[in-house]
Protein backbone atom coordinates (compact mmCIF):
# COMPACT_ATOMS: atom_id res chain seq x y z
CA UNK A 1 0.00 0.00 0.00
CA UNK A 2 1.54 3.64 -0.83
CA UNK A 3 0.24 6.97 0.84
CA UNK A 4 2.86 8.86 -1.09
CA UNK A 5 -0.64 11.01 -2.17
CA UNK A 6 -2.55 10.44 1.49
CA UNK A 7 0.09 12.57 3.26
CA UNK A 8 3.02 14.81 4.03
CA UNK A 9 5.95 14.23 6.32
CA UNK A 10 6.00 17.19 8.70
CA UNK A 11 9.37 17.91 11.16
CA UNK A 12 8.97 20.68 13.63
CA UNK A 13 12.36 21.57 14.80
CA UNK A 14 11.89 23.37 18.28
CA UNK A 15 14.93 24.91 20.58
CA UNK A 16 14.78 26.55 24.11
CA UNK A 17 17.25 27.98 25.83
CA UNK A 18 17.43 26.39 29.22
CA UNK A 19 18.92 28.76 31.39
CA UNK A 20 20.83 26.06 33.26
CA UNK A 21 24.61 26.08 33.30
CA UNK A 22 27.67 23.53 34.67
CA UNK A 23 28.80 25.27 38.02
CA UNK A 24 32.05 23.38 38.03
CA UNK A 25 33.45 25.31 41.22
CA UNK A 26 30.67 24.13 43.17
CA UNK A 27 30.80 20.42 42.20
CA UNK A 28 34.37 20.59 42.66
CA UNK A 29 33.50 21.57 46.33
CA UNK A 30 30.92 19.07 47.11
CA UNK A 31 33.39 16.55 45.85
CA UNK A 32 35.88 17.92 48.50
CA UNK A 33 33.30 18.15 51.22
CA UNK A 34 32.20 14.82 51.06
CA UNK A 35 36.09 13.08 50.36
CA UNK A 36 35.23 11.71 47.41
CA UNK A 37 38.41 10.05 45.32
CA UNK A 38 36.84 11.35 42.14
CA UNK A 39 34.05 13.53 40.20
CA UNK A 40 31.43 11.68 41.68
CA UNK A 41 28.74 14.46 40.60
CA UNK A 42 27.79 18.02 38.59
CA UNK A 43 26.08 20.83 40.11
CA UNK A 44 24.14 22.47 37.46
CA UNK A 45 22.84 25.88 38.09
CA UNK A 46 19.72 27.15 37.08
CA UNK A 47 20.43 30.77 36.09
CA UNK A 48 16.63 32.05 35.79
CA UNK A 49 15.21 30.16 39.29
CA UNK A 50 11.76 31.35 39.81
CA UNK A 51 12.03 32.99 36.96
CA UNK A 52 8.37 32.78 35.19
CA UNK A 53 8.80 34.76 31.65
CA UNK A 54 11.54 31.66 31.01
CA UNK A 55 9.35 28.98 32.48
CA UNK A 56 6.77 30.07 30.13
CA UNK A 57 8.69 29.76 27.30
CA UNK A 58 9.60 26.05 28.32
CA UNK A 59 6.07 25.30 28.84
CA UNK A 60 4.98 26.61 25.52
CA UNK A 61 7.61 24.54 23.81
CA UNK A 62 6.92 20.89 25.80
CA UNK A 63 3.11 21.75 24.86
CA UNK A 64 4.02 21.79 21.10
CA UNK A 65 6.03 19.06 21.12
CA UNK A 66 3.28 17.20 22.53
CA UNK A 67 0.93 18.56 20.15
CA UNK A 68 3.08 17.83 17.25
CA UNK A 69 3.03 13.94 18.24
CA UNK A 70 -0.58 13.59 18.89
CA UNK A 71 -1.53 15.24 15.90
CA UNK A 72 0.54 12.95 13.48
CA UNK A 73 2.16 9.84 13.11
CA UNK A 74 5.04 8.30 13.14
CA UNK A 75 7.61 7.47 10.69
CA UNK A 76 11.08 8.20 10.45
CA UNK A 77 13.70 8.31 13.06
CA UNK A 78 14.99 11.60 12.17
CA UNK A 79 11.93 13.55 13.52
CA UNK A 80 10.19 13.71 10.12
CA UNK A 81 6.45 12.60 10.96
CA UNK A 82 3.08 11.48 9.13
CA UNK A 83 0.37 13.85 8.42
CA UNK A 84 -2.35 12.83 6.62
CA UNK A 85 -3.85 14.84 4.36
CA UNK A 86 -6.88 14.91 6.26
CA UNK A 87 -5.38 16.46 9.20
CA UNK A 88 -3.36 19.02 7.74
CA UNK A 89 -5.46 22.46 7.40
CA UNK A 90 -6.09 21.67 11.26
CA UNK A 91 -2.79 21.02 11.69
CA UNK A 92 -1.54 23.74 9.84
CA UNK A 93 -4.27 26.47 11.62
CA UNK A 94 -2.96 25.32 14.93
CA UNK A 95 0.56 25.60 14.71
CA UNK A 96 -0.09 28.93 13.49
CA UNK A 97 -1.34 29.71 16.91
CA UNK A 98 1.44 27.92 19.06
CA UNK A 99 3.89 29.83 16.99
CA UNK A 100 2.69 32.92 17.88
CA UNK A 101 1.99 31.82 21.80
CA UNK A 102 5.43 30.90 21.43
CA UNK A 103 7.22 33.51 19.60
CA UNK A 104 5.18 36.23 22.47
CA UNK A 105 6.51 34.22 25.35
CA UNK A 106 10.18 34.31 23.78
CA UNK A 107 9.86 38.28 23.12
CA UNK A 108 8.93 38.83 26.74
CA UNK A 109 11.33 37.33 28.20
CA UNK A 110 13.75 38.38 25.68
CA UNK A 111 12.29 41.86 26.33
CA UNK A 112 12.84 41.26 30.39
CA UNK A 113 16.22 40.17 30.20
CA UNK A 114 18.33 42.58 31.29
CA UNK A 115 16.27 43.58 34.53
CA UNK A 116 15.64 39.50 35.22
CA UNK A 117 19.91 39.42 35.45
CA UNK A 118 20.05 42.16 37.96
CA UNK A 119 17.28 40.36 39.65
CA UNK A 120 19.04 37.12 39.92
CA UNK A 121 22.50 38.83 41.09
CA UNK A 122 19.97 39.01 44.43
CA UNK A 123 18.33 35.71 44.18
CA UNK A 124 21.86 33.48 43.48
CA UNK A 125 23.97 35.22 45.89
CA UNK A 126 27.19 33.88 45.32
CA UNK A 127 26.34 31.50 42.79
CA UNK A 128 25.44 34.87 40.49
CA UNK A 129 28.29 35.07 37.71
CA UNK A 130 27.09 37.58 34.95
CA UNK A 131 29.53 35.91 32.67
CA UNK A 132 27.33 32.69 32.65
CA UNK A 133 24.60 35.04 31.09
CA UNK A 134 24.74 35.16 27.00
CA UNK A 135 24.65 38.84 25.68
CA UNK A 136 21.10 40.63 25.17
CA UNK A 137 21.98 40.51 21.40
CA UNK A 138 22.11 37.12 20.66
CA UNK A 139 20.00 35.76 23.59
CA UNK A 140 17.18 35.64 21.11
CA UNK A 141 19.23 33.28 18.95
CA UNK A 142 18.73 30.73 21.96
CA UNK A 143 15.43 30.64 20.97
CA UNK A 144 13.84 28.38 17.79
CA UNK A 145 10.55 27.25 16.45
CA UNK A 146 10.79 26.41 12.16
CA UNK A 147 8.67 23.74 10.40
CA UNK A 148 9.14 21.60 7.20
CA UNK A 149 6.61 19.67 5.04
CA UNK A 150 7.87 17.33 2.85
CA UNK A 151 6.68 14.57 0.38
CA UNK A 152 6.33 10.63 1.50
CA UNK A 153 8.99 8.80 -1.13
CA UNK A 154 7.34 6.73 -3.17
CA UNK A 155 8.26 2.98 -2.77
CA UNK A 156 9.27 2.99 -6.88
CA UNK A 157 10.79 6.66 -6.52
CA UNK A 158 14.80 5.38 -6.87
CA UNK A 159 16.18 8.10 -9.04
CA UNK A 160 19.67 7.48 -9.09
CA UNK A 161 22.44 5.92 -11.47
CA UNK A 162 22.95 2.52 -10.81
CA UNK A 163 22.83 -1.21 -12.06
CA UNK A 164 19.54 -2.40 -11.98
CA UNK A 165 20.46 -4.79 -9.41
CA UNK A 166 21.39 -2.24 -7.22
CA UNK A 167 18.12 -0.50 -8.14
CA UNK A 168 16.19 -3.45 -7.16
CA UNK A 169 18.17 -4.05 -3.68
CA UNK A 170 17.70 -0.79 -2.87
CA UNK A 171 13.71 -0.73 -3.74
CA UNK A 172 13.69 -4.15 -2.04
CA UNK A 173 14.78 -2.35 0.91
CA UNK A 174 12.78 0.70 1.26
CA UNK A 175 9.35 -0.98 0.45
CA UNK A 176 10.66 -3.09 3.49
CA UNK A 177 11.09 -0.41 5.73
CA UNK A 178 7.90 1.32 4.10
CA UNK A 179 5.89 -1.81 5.18
CA UNK A 180 7.57 -1.65 8.88
CA UNK A 181 7.05 2.17 9.31
CA UNK A 182 2.94 1.63 7.94
CA UNK A 183 2.80 -1.01 10.86
CA UNK A 184 4.47 1.47 12.98
CA UNK A 185 1.19 3.96 11.96
CA UNK A 186 -1.09 1.43 13.06
CA UNK A 187 0.11 0.11 16.04
CA UNK A 188 0.66 3.54 17.20
CA UNK A 189 -3.28 4.44 16.20
CA UNK A 190 -4.84 1.08 17.63
CA UNK A 191 -2.20 1.56 20.85
CA UNK A 192 -3.61 5.49 21.06
CA UNK A 193 -7.61 3.75 20.84
CA UNK A 194 -6.63 0.60 23.45
CA UNK A 195 -5.28 3.06 25.85
CA UNK A 196 -8.02 5.30 25.97
CA UNK A 197 -10.40 2.48 26.25
CA UNK A 198 -8.43 0.76 29.30
CA UNK A 199 -8.00 4.01 31.03
CA UNK A 200 -11.57 4.44 30.64
CA UNK A 201 -12.84 0.41 32.08
CA UNK A 202 -10.24 1.36 34.73
CA UNK A 203 -11.96 4.32 35.66
CA UNK A 204 -15.71 3.36 35.47
CA UNK A 205 -14.96 0.01 37.47
CA UNK A 206 -16.59 -0.92 40.55
CA UNK A 207 -14.66 -2.72 43.38
CA UNK A 208 -16.50 -5.85 45.10
CA UNK A 209 -17.76 -3.56 48.50
CA UNK A 210 -19.28 -0.86 45.75
CA UNK A 211 -16.61 1.71 46.11
CA UNK A 212 -16.42 3.69 42.54
CA UNK A 213 -12.89 5.29 41.26
CA UNK A 214 -13.29 8.77 40.92
CA UNK A 215 -12.61 10.16 37.32
CA UNK A 216 -12.79 13.46 36.11
CA UNK A 217 -14.90 15.27 33.59
CA UNK A 218 -11.57 15.33 31.10
CA UNK A 219 -11.83 11.37 30.46
CA UNK A 220 -14.99 11.86 28.52
CA UNK A 221 -13.82 14.94 26.50
CA UNK A 222 -10.41 13.18 25.65
CA UNK A 223 -11.98 10.28 24.35
CA UNK A 224 -14.72 12.59 21.70
CA UNK A 225 -10.97 14.40 20.88
CA UNK A 226 -9.82 11.03 20.17
CA UNK A 227 -12.37 10.03 18.06
CA UNK A 228 -12.45 13.21 15.90
CA UNK A 229 -8.44 12.75 15.81
CA UNK A 230 -9.02 9.36 15.00
CA UNK A 231 -11.17 10.39 11.44
CA UNK A 232 -8.18 12.51 10.57
CA UNK A 233 -4.99 10.09 11.20
CA UNK A 234 -6.40 6.88 9.75
CA UNK A 235 -4.27 7.25 6.56
CA UNK A 236 -3.97 3.31 5.98
CA UNK A 237 -8.18 3.08 6.54
CA UNK A 238 -7.97 0.23 8.95
CA UNK A 239 -11.86 -0.76 8.68
CA UNK A 240 -11.34 -3.02 12.08
CA UNK A 241 -9.63 0.37 14.07
CA UNK A 242 -13.04 2.28 12.29
CA UNK A 243 -15.54 0.26 13.54
CA UNK A 244 -13.32 0.42 17.06
CA UNK A 245 -13.18 4.43 16.47
CA UNK A 246 -17.22 4.18 16.14
CA UNK A 247 -18.49 1.94 18.45
CA UNK A 248 -16.87 4.35 21.24
CA UNK A 249 -17.83 7.36 19.72
CA UNK A 250 -21.45 6.13 19.82
CA UNK A 251 -20.88 4.53 23.50
CA UNK A 252 -20.32 8.37 24.52
CA UNK A 253 -22.33 10.55 22.41
CA UNK A 254 -24.68 12.80 24.75
CA UNK A 255 -22.68 11.39 27.84
CA UNK A 256 -22.46 13.63 30.40
CA UNK A 257 -19.46 13.12 33.16
CA UNK A 258 -21.76 14.01 36.12
CA UNK A 259 -24.58 11.73 35.36
CA UNK A 260 -22.57 8.73 34.45
CA UNK A 261 -20.70 9.38 38.38
CA UNK A 262 -23.80 9.33 40.09
CA UNK A 263 -26.15 7.10 38.55
CA UNK A 264 -24.86 3.51 38.84
CA UNK A 265 -27.05 2.13 35.86
CA UNK A 266 -25.67 4.37 33.21
CA UNK A 267 -21.99 3.45 34.52
CA UNK A 268 -22.59 -0.07 33.63
CA UNK A 269 -23.57 0.00 31.05
CA UNK A 270 -20.96 2.41 29.37
CA UNK A 271 -18.71 -0.01 31.25
CA UNK A 272 -19.68 -2.52 29.26
CA UNK A 273 -19.79 -1.11 26.37
CA UNK A 274 -16.15 -0.31 26.86
CA UNK A 275 -15.43 -3.87 27.57
CA UNK A 276 -16.85 -5.27 24.00
CA UNK A 277 -14.80 -2.68 22.56
CA UNK A 278 -11.90 -3.65 24.01
CA UNK A 279 -12.90 -7.69 23.51
CA UNK A 280 -13.45 -6.48 19.60
CA UNK A 281 -9.71 -5.41 19.21
CA UNK A 282 -8.28 -7.66 21.43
Amino acid sequence: MSIANSGVLANISLSVWTGRKLDREVSEEVDVAKSTKTRAGNYHKNLFAGVTELEQVKTVGGKIRNWHVKQTLPWADSGERLLPMANFMDYKRELSVLETEFNTAVQNFCTKYGVLIAAQAFQLGALFNRDEYPHPDVIASKFNLSYTFSPVPDVGDWRVTADDAIKQELARQYEQAYADRLNSVTKDLWDRLHGCLTHMQGRLSVSEDGKKTIFRDSMLENAAELCGLLTRLNVTNDPKLEHARKELEKTIMGLDAKDLRETDGARAEVKSRIDDILKFMD
